[in-house]
């Protein structure tokens, strides 16, 4: 059902370059890949691949051979707005950025409510031929926030989470009511928390900036309130919630001190939350714009010392793409959101860089980790596993130029910026699907 597309019998070995599978393998190692699987990975390797002409043999000398990367957040915007974004755009772009699994959420239109807009998804998926495609169904019918989506039906189509994203449930009961059933179909449950009433037509982070750009203020609060209510659903029902895109020290404090307690939940943040701050927006720059908002220095680092500590599980991207002339408009009424899927690693090995996580540690937030939280079957090159692998060279400098990413869209605070950190191939189902050598 999330099979990229058909298997095929090309055998490919990847030499020489350094495996980091986080958890299992961190070395010199070479892989062999036959029939969209990993065969081994080892050496030397036991397969006489020299000798068999059969074996492609590609060079990866002094890059880094992990796990393809598995993003649990992403908006691909099909049906409805491909003026935005298609799934066919939106997996070129991800395996462009080393993504091989992507999380699409259900904020299309029509929203991904039923099992007829999932199988398109899944569809569109499988004829890009790109990245797998894991769709999000809806929490609730046309993420009203009312009355529960067909949960069992969302399931057995191939949702694998549910969530009204950018549209949060409100009505704590519901969200309890949610929580129930979700445990009955084994899946996740993801929540933006946001109190819309606190947020009230805020456009960025509530604080000095905002007050000197004469903006409305989004304030650190109306995360908070629904990380704290969330946490008090999960210890209720017992069901793990899935927290998206934290951004404030508070919420990170909060879901410490909740793990600390047993109480199942999960955190994800975005790279963009844990490099730049709410300066970026001054100039009313509109690609700085998104929800929740860029805050300060202080809850920088405070997500940093989740990532470090665990208490921040996975980095996802909230691959969120925005046509131009959207962006163009007036700063408050200019839509959230940046595209993420080709930035995403270069930010986060800066992460490695400065020398707050291992470069095994940072590749853990974004492939096992992800992997095992949503249940996929993806994240790890252990022999038999789906050959899904990201090719990347550590140390490769380059200025983000959003003139050539493959989205559709632009919107990146990041243009300009010199970044380390330059994916090589993507491999899906042991197919080269994206090569930059």
């Amino acid at each position: 059902m999330h099979e990229a597309s058909s298997k095929h019998t090309q055998t490919v070995c990847i030499q020489g370059g350094t495996v980091i599978d986080p958890g299992h393998m961190n070395g010199r190692a070479d892989v062999l890949i036959q029939n969209g699987k990993i065969l081994e990975v080892g050496y030397p390797l036991k397969h006489p691949v020299h000798q068999d002409p059969t074996v492609t043999i590609l060079d990866a000398s002094g890059w880094i051979v992990a796990p393809g990367l598995v993003d649990l957040h992403c908006h691909l915007r099909e049906p409805g707005f491909e003026y935005k974004e298609t799934i066919e755009t939106g997996a070129a772009s991800a395996v462009a950025g080393g993504f091989t699994s992507i999380c699409c959420m259900p904020n299309t239109q029509p929203v991904n409510d039923n099992a007829a807009i999932t199988q398109f998804m899944l569809t569109k998926g499988q004829q890009a031929g790109k990245a797998r495609v894991f769709p999000i169904g809806a929490i609730t019918k046309n993420s009203d926030g009312e009355e529960l989506a067909n949960i069992g039906e969302l399931v057995e189509a191939g949702c694998v989470a549910i969530s009204d994203d950018g549209r949060p449930v409100m009505n704590s009961l519901v969200m309890r009511r949610a929580l129930e059933y979700a445990k009955a179909f084994g899946i996740p449950v993801v929540d933006h928390c946001e109190d819309l009433h606190l947020t009230d037509g805020g456009c960025m982070n509530e604080g000095v900036v905002s007050t000197e750009l004469g903006m409305p203020g989004i304030p650190d609060a109306s995360e908070e309130v629904m990380v704290a209510r969330n946490l008090a659903l999960a210890g209720l029902t017992g069901v793990t919630v899935h927290l998206a895109h934290l951004s404030t020290a508070r919420s990170v404090e909060l879901v410490r001190h909740a793990k600390a307690q047993g109480l199942p939940v999960s955190a994800e943040v975005c790279p963009h939350h844990f490099s730049i701050t709410e300066e970026a927006v001054r100039g009313y720059k509109a690609n700085a714009k998104m929800n929740p908002p860029l805050r300060t220095d202080e809850d920088v680092q405070a997500l940093k010392q989740g990532l470090i500590d665990g208490t921040i599980d996975v980095i996802a991207t909230d691959h969120a793409p925005h046509a131009l002339q959207e962006k163009q408009l007036e700063f408050d009424t200019a839509p959230f959101g940046i595209v993420g899927f080709e930035t995403a690693l270069p930010l986060t090995l800066r992460l490695v860089q400065e020398g707050i996580l291992s470069l095994e540690q940072a590749l853990d937030k974004l492939t096992r980790a992800p992997a095992q939280l949503f249940h996929l079957p993806v994240g790890s090159l252990k022999p038999g596993s789906l050959a899904d692998l990201v090719v990347f060279d550590p140390e490769e400098e380059w200025v983000v130029d959003p003139e050539q990413f493959y989205s559709k869209s632009r919107n990146t605070p990041f243009g300009g910026m010199t970044v380390k950190g330059k994916v090589k191939m993507t491999f899906v189902d042991g197919r080269l699907v994206y090569d930059a050598r």
